[in-house]
């Protein structure tokens, strides 16, 4: 995994980083799972972005597959004036909105681990170039929250 760019009072083994598919950014956090939701929601605000959806993967797939799964929820984050600014520039961008961060446990070590999109791939999905400036923009802001957990 490559280390982004990041500053944070947080313990050395936290730095955000990119995951090895290369398209999320994650760190483990030294907080329990609920703690860890409640703190990314908190660091995302300071951000701009507000939570529009909540999915609670745990729980779905107990109700609709009988299965068990580790703790873990997707956010649906979304910062309105960026938000605005990429659909401007491409209406088809909604179907890449808005930006998921995951927290889980980590079903080996229990550790907590909280993710988001990286903008950037998203960009290489459109094949838009001139979105990178406002992806990159994005990307500091994810990026800004996740190192703040």
């Amino acid at each position: 995994m490559t280390q982004a760019k990041a500053t944070s009072s947080a313990t050395p083994n936290s730095a955000v980083q990119e995951n090895a598919a290369h398209y999320g950014l994650m760190r483990r956090v030294a907080l329990g799972y609920d703690d860890a939701i409640q703190k990314v929601t908190a660091t995302l605000k300071e951000q701009g972005f507000g939570i529009l959806t909540e999915i609670d993967v745990k729980a779905t797939l107990k109700k609709k597959l009988d299965k068990d799964f580790t703790r873990y929820i997707i956010l649906g984050a979304c910062n309105p004036p960026l938000a605005f600014r990429a659909l401007s520039a491409e209406l088809d961008i909604g179907l890449l909105l808005p930006c998921n961060v995951c927290v889980y446990e980590d079903p080996k070590t229990r550790e907590t681990v909280v993710s988001a999109v990286d903008p950037n791939s998203l960009v290489e999905i459109t094949r838009r170039k001139d979105l990178a400036p406002l992806a990159a923009e994005v990307r500091g802001k994810l990026i800004a929250a996740l190192a703040a957990v």
